[in-house]
């Protein structure tokens, strides 16, 4: 890759035009504009997720295998949902190397219309009704395929054209007139080649940076797991706490279950009709669509209700108790109502001390529920849960420790983030400037 990108230089095209895009500028002269709909056909399925009566097995493209994918690519290592579904459909909606397969709804406007490119031939796979197929009618570099809409200029059309509040949706009719920048065949080789390393070299540092965040992760909940069940005392004598994953406690502590050291509240739901999103009743959070965007912080107020049940006071930690998030924590950001959703627990000592022991639990708890489709926890459950109880003098020391080390940690996981957010903007700013002919892609030869 090195010696590929001492090959490359970077130059001005030395004459444009116009582009009929205020906001995209000039284009190089050679280049021309177009409309999806002049270079392929898109296509809807008519697949549905299960259909049990017919038993022709297909594995299938959706939508989450577009949404998560960051790489532009779709190939054999991913692993696709199977279902059955009926032979004709299955048929008639195949993928086939050199696809482009679009994201026609999101959550956000950023997501909104990106594609992914099947990167290889994928036996007996189709798409499912969520997502859209784009198949080529003109001939384009394959790599330079999925280049060619994940840029701002594509994506900023999708951006404008979506509607709905919850989700953002594009009408199958958008796609057909949005605009791209086609460059000669030879060119789009060139840029894609001069892409494809450099991206890959900006994906593998952020890859290293990833993983440096989960080992600094990993490195707080094992700090965490020591204060909480050995204190802060390494000459401290010792004895068995009779828990297997608390093991050895200091002499004076105790072990005891949350409900001996803790008020819990269960949520009971409202009904969906006492609900608004204009602030009108009380901030109701049924689980962590309401949660805080990063793992671990504050409640947001997104929905109220008009019909309050159960409470929960600002501080108080909250407990999902219910589906692929069981165990999630955050904290109330105000005095507000739960749902049946999750649980608010509020210790009679130290609050932070209590959360970082629930915290060094959750790993215990989320280790029950492995192959489980649909895990839970239940208020019997929740209230016998044991934790090592310290006397409230340890408590407080350990809760300013503890604060001092996620402090750390957590400034260096956001000096991560934000080097990641750099890298990021900088991948997207070489794509944008490559296919929009801002920089003129030079390949020396030997």
């Amino acid at each position: 890759m090195e010696n590929f990108l001492k090959k490359v230089s970077f130059e001005k095209y030395s004459s444009n035009k116009d582009s009929g895009v205020e906001w995209l500028g000039e284009i190089p002269e050679h280049w021309r504009t177009s409309k999806l709909r002049n270079i392929g056909v898109f296509s809807a399925s008519g697949i549905d997720k299960y259909i049990k009566k017919y038993q022709s097995l297909v594995k299938i493209i959706n939508f989450t295998d577009v949404y998560s994918n960051k790489n532009f690519v779709l190939d054999s290592s991913y692993d696709f949902m199977i279902v059955s579904t009926e032979e004709a459909n299955r048929k008639k909606h195949l993928v086939n190397l050199g696809d482009l397969i679009f994201l026609p709804s999101s959550e956000t406007y950023e997501d909104l219309g990106s594609a992914a490119l099947i990167n290889e031939n994928l036996e007996n796979t189709s798409f499912s009704y969520h997502v859209i197929r784009f198949r080529f009618q003109k001939d384009f570099n394959h790599s330079f395929k999925k280049y060619l809409t994940n840029n701002d200029y594509v994506l900023t059309q999708f951006s404008r054209q979506g509607k709905g509040t919850t989700r953002k949706i594009i009408g199958r009719g958008v796609f057909k007139n949005i605009q791209i920048i086609v460059p000669p065949k030879e060119e789009q080789t060139a840029i894609a080649e001069f892409l494809d390393r450099k991206t890959a070299l900006i994906d593998k540092a952020i890859d290293i940076k990833e993983k440096q965040i989960e080992l600094l992760k990993e490195r707080r909940q094992i700090l965490i797991h020591k204060a909480v069940t050995r204190g802060l005392d390494p000459n401290v004598k010792m004895k068995d706490s009779g828990v297997e994953w608390i093991g050895k406690i200091p002499e004076h502590w105790e072990v005891k279950r949350l409900k001996y050291v803790s008020e819990i509240v269960y949520g009971i739901s409202p009904h969906e009709k006492t609900y608004n999103n204009i602030g009108v009743g009380v901030i109701l959070v049924n689980g962590p669509a309401e949660y805080s965007d990063t793992e671990f912080g504050f409640t947001k107020a997104i929905k109220w209700t008009t019909n309050p049940s159960k409470f929960a006071k600002q501080g108080s930690l909250l407990f999902c108790l219910r589906g692929s998030t069981t165990g999630r924590l955050n904290i109330c950001h105000t005095d507000l109502a739960i749902g049946r959703g999750c649980a608010s627990i509020v210790t009679f000592g130290n609050q932070d001390y209590l959360t970082n022991a629930i915290i060094a639990l959750k790993e215990r708890i989320l280790g029950t529920f492995k192959g489980s489709t649909f895990p839970s926890i239940t208020s019997s459950d929740l209230d016998n849960y044991i934790l090592p109880n310290p006397p409230l003098n340890d408590q407080n020391k350990i809760s300013l420790y503890l604060k001092n080390i996620s402090d750390k940690i957590e400034a260096a996981i956001t000096q991560k983030l934000n080097e990641i957010i750099k890298l990021k903007e900088y991948k997207a700013t070489l794509i944008n400037s490559a296919v929009t002919g801002k920089i003129k892609i030079i390949i020396k030869n030997e």
